[in-house]
């Protein structure tokens, strides 16, 4: 139900913008959140937003991600910035409340010179 886009491949230093597409039925309520996952390790949380706006970011990317959302396009986006090498991971999208948890499919990002 959730559709992420928006990775590819990037230089070191670079920016990307992922988006995810939620129905509005969920988006609405939900706190709507990114993951990551590299090759051999844990799934991560990178950024989370509530439902008013309220944010929470990892202290990897602070400072050059920023997550937002729009409630007209029942939208989330991270924005990343400043791109480095550990970055690279795919990158879920998550809706949770306190009665589900909904994940995309996953979208991967690349930074490499």
């Amino acid at each position: 139900q959730l559709q992420a886009s928006g990775g590819g491949l990037v230089q070191p230093g670079g920016s990307l913008r992922l988006s995810c597409a939620a129905p509005g039925s969920i988006f609405s309520i939900s706190v709507m959140g990114w993951y990551r996952q590299a090759p051999g390790k844990q799934r991560d949380l990178v950024a989370s937003i509530t439902s008013g706006g309220s944010t929470n970011l990892a202290d990897s990317v602070k400072g050059r991600f920023t997550i937002s959302r729009d409630n007209t396009k029942n939208t989330v986006y991270l924005q990343m910035n400043s791109l480095k090498p550990e970055d690279t991971a795919v990158y879920y999208c998550n809706a949770r409340s306190a009665m589900y948890v909904f994940w995309g499919q996953g979208t991967l990002v690349t930074v490499s010179s």
